[in-house]
Order: structure tokens, then C-alpha cells, then sequence
């Protein structure tokens, strides 16, 4: 099944229950939320350094962690922000990191990139290309050593997936059919650009060929789609039978550092590609939730995200002697 599509074609006879279409909706909305906040605040300057959003991806995001379990290891790339959230992590946390406050994540050492939330089975939040995944491998071997069956979730974008570190991950993945699914977030467009999903000619999803590890390209777009496929991937590798890649097909509608993908254009914002308002569409032509009802879960999203902000600014800054000290465990 190398390389297989898991696209958008037929996408309407997936089996998704009321109550995970309102709760993949309430993760993808809180994300969204969250990230236009994070960006205003790094376009005030109140965030320095870098700060990438992952807007466009929720679907990857929200669906991967909704078909794992809560133990399940998971670390990623720079892209931190979705994945702590749809993890349950406090956004006020994950805000006051952002702002450099003592009572972040890292103590306001780390930033974007250096989040870690053990408590919540995340290791990371990692700034070098392609690191998460001989990282990855390791929490996967650590899992597999102790006895456990739990199964690391890999995340990376498609600029990191030809480095050699990679590659090498995935041959000794294979080697000792490591517990662990690698999941590409691969950005088929820059904003304006159209869209093309389904079965593409693709070196990623078959980037593992060479070490017999099976790839699907999925429509990162749709969260029920983006499920199913991981569904699948967590049982393989739970049940022993070594990693999976999934080359997530979604939409990037923001550069590296926060602002507009593009120098000088706005965000722009194309329905087809937008998994947050796909998910409200199928919800309202369905009749799972009115109108009155879904702007009652948005409102509640937005008022979660602007308290959260508050009180992370409200925070105080580590000290000069805090900057030297080592961060709790």
C-alpha cells in the first residue's frame, strides 16, 4: 500500500459520530484561535524570536491526536503550538512560554521551539530540521524496552523529511519494527497557489520504500480523513508491526515567523483549504449543531484564547539568576 491515497474522494462515507465531529471542531477552533492570537501578539513584538503558526493544519494536528491514546509519546518539529493544545495543555501555559513569562512551559527559556510537556506525554518542540524523528525513534525504543505499547507520534514538515537524519531514522525504525508513525506535514500550496489533493506523484509518502516502511498520502484537510489514516497507523505499530509514514496534504497560510506566507500579502483565506471551516459546514448541513450553537462553541474558544492571554502577560519575567538555572523536569 506504499504510497496509497487516503484523499478526499468518498470522504462522505467515513463513520464520524456526532459527539467527535463537535469535539474535532472544539480542538481545530481552540488552535485557530489560539494561533491568530499568538500572531497578533508577535506582530505587536510582544512575542520575539521566531514564532510559526500552524494555521491551515489543524485537521492534522487534531485528528492524528484524537485517534491516539493520551499516553501515547508525541514530538514534533517548531510547530509546537497545536499539538500542546489538542494534548490539553493549558493555552495560558503555552502563551506565557510565548511571551518569554517565568511561569511558561520552559520558564520562559525556550520559546516556540523548546516547549515540553512530559505530564502530557510531549517531548518537544525541536528547532533542527528533522530532529523529532532519531528522537522519535528513541522515545518508540524506550516504549518498546520497557514493555509498553505505546506509540510515538512523529511530527516534521516536508523540508526536513530528505534529511539524512531522517532517512536514518526510519531504517533503524524498521529494523527493529519501532512503535512509531511519521507524520509529514506537507504544505502542497503557498497561499494563492490552488489546491491539489488526492494521489499525487510524491517522493515522501514513498520515502520509505527503500526500508519496506508504508506511506499513504492523506487529505490533511479533512479530520475525519486525517483519523482514519492514523487510526490505522497507531494500530499497525501497536499491534507490532513497525512505523508508518503519513504524508499530511494541507495548506499553509503563514510564513516561518508568524506573518503572511508571502512578503507583503494578506492572509488569504480559500474555503476549500480551510479545515476549520470544512468541519463548521459538515456540522451545519448535518444538523449535529444550529447556527446559535456553533457560535456559542466559537465564542467560547475566542474568550478561552483572550483570558489566556491576559493572565500570560500578567506573569512575571525569570529573573537574571532564573536565566542561568537549569528548567524543572
Amino acid at each position: 500500500m506504499t504510497g496509497s491515497p487516503l484523499g478526499p474522494a468518498g470522504a462522505e462515507d467515513i463513520m464520524f459520530s456526532p459527539d467527535e465531529e463537535i469535539a474535532a471542531y472544539r480542538s481545530m477552533l481552540l488552535i485557530r484561535r489560539f494561533e491568530e492570537k499568538a500572531g497578533q501578539l508577535y506582530a505587536l513584538q510582544a512575542i520575539h524570536g521566531v514564532c510559526p503558526l500552524c494555521i491551515g493544519q489543524e485537521a492534522s494536528i487534531v485528528g492524528t491526536m484524537m485517534a491516539a491514546r493520551a499516553t501515547d509519546p508525541v514530538i514534533t518539529s517548531y510547530r509546537t503550538h497545536g499539538a500542546l493544545l489538542a494534548r490539553g495543555v493549558d493555552p495560558r501555559l503555552v502563551l506565557a512560554e510565548l511571551l518569554g513569562r517565568k511561569t511558561g512551559l520552559a520558564q520562559g527559556k525556550g520559546g516556540t521551539v523548546r516547549m515540553f510537556a512530559p505530564e502530557h506525554h510531549f517531548f518537544g518542540g525541536h528547532g533542527t530540521a528533522g530532529l523529532a524523528a532519531p528522537l522519535g525513534a528513541g522515545l518508540a525504543f524506550a516504549s518498546r524496552y520497557r514493555g509498553g505499547d505505546d506509540v510515538t507520534l512523529c511530527f516534521f514538515g516536508d523540508g526536513a523529511a530528505a534529511r539524512g537524519r531522517v532517512l536514518e531514522a526510519y531504517k533503524i525504525a524498521a529494523q527493529w519494527a519501532l512503535p512509531i508513525v511519521f507524520i509529514i506535514d506537507n504544505n502542497t500550496a503557498a497561499p494563492g497557489a490552488s489546491i491539489v489533493l488526492g494521489q499525487l506523484p510524491s517522493a515522501l509518502a514513498e520515502s520509505g520504500t527503500p526500508v519496506a516502511i508504508p506511506g499513504h498520502q492523506v487529505d490533511g484537510i479533512d479530520v475525519r480523513r486525517v483519523i482514519v489514516a492514523a487510526r490505522q497507523a497507531i494500530a499497525r505499530a501497536r499491534d507490532g508491526d513497525g512505523p508508518t509514514i503519513l504524508e499530511m496534504l494541507t495548506y499553509r497560510y503563514r510564513g516561518h515567523g508568524g506573518v503572511p506566507a508571502r512578503a507583503g500579502a494578506s492572509e488569504r483565506r480559500l474555503e476549500e483549504a480551510d479545515p476549520v471551516s470544512r468541519a463548521r459546514g459538515r456540522i451545519l448541513a448535518s444538523g449535529i449543531l444550529n447556527e446559535r450553537a456553533l457560535k456559542a462553541l466559537e465564542k467560547e474558544a475566542k474568550e478561552s484564547v483572550v483570558s489566556a492571554a491576559l493572565a500570560a502577560r500578567a506573569e512575571p519575567v525569570p529573573e537574571a539568576a532564573d536565566l542561568f538555572a537549569a528548567t524543572g523536569a
